[in-house]
């Protein structure tokens, strides 16, 4: 019997494939061209490439910690939830089709920050994004493809859940 590929795999493929990509090519383009620490004005008073490192978890959490296990434990977590996402893909689990679409952008994302981690111990992030006193923290593509990825999976549940509440009416 041989494996046949679910229908719309091409298309999770190619969302994986290009938020990595988006991800890797934007941050080697900062890492290239804008010295760290180094800010540019895009758009006054509401964006500006910001070239830092963060060498902990979302929202520099553990930045500031020495434990020498730190890198090799978030390595190893970004690892397993690679995995579950894979295999949430793979065995078809991940929901319909924005839940598919939110869950490759998820695994894009998550798969582009591991790499920073394995091949830097710390993720570039260079969007610097404020709305008069509110700031956010520094961030890049892969955690975009995150965010979005996780509204998408959001958006479907609340959808899945209205078509649900409609079939009992």
């Amino acid at each position: 019997m041989s494996a046949q590929a679910k229908p719309g795999s091409a298309l999770l493929l190619a969302i994986v494939i290009g938020a990595l990509a988006a991800d890797q090519l934007t941050k080697y383009a900062v890492e290239k061209f804008t010295p760290p620490g180094s800010e540019r004005v895009l758009i006054p008073r509401f964006l500006n490439l910001l070239h830092t490192s963060n060498p902990g978890v979302a929202f520099g959490l553990f930045a500031g910690s020495a434990n020498p296990w730190k890198p090799a434990l978030l390595i190893g977590f970004s690892v397993l939830v690679i995995a579950m996402l894979v295999w949430l893909l793979a065995t078809d689990r991940a929901g319909g089709p924005l839940g598919r679409c939110g869950i490759a952008l998820i695994l894009g994302g998550a798969a582009g920050n591991v790499l920073d981690r394995f091949s830097r111990h710390s993720v570039t992030d260079f969007i610097d994004f404020y709305v008069g006193r509110f700031h956010w923290y520094t961030f890049n593509i892969a955690d975009s493809a995150i965010v979005v990825g996780a509204a998408l999976v959001v958006l479907e549940l609340f959808r899945d859940g209205s078509q649900r509440t409609q079939v009992r009416a």
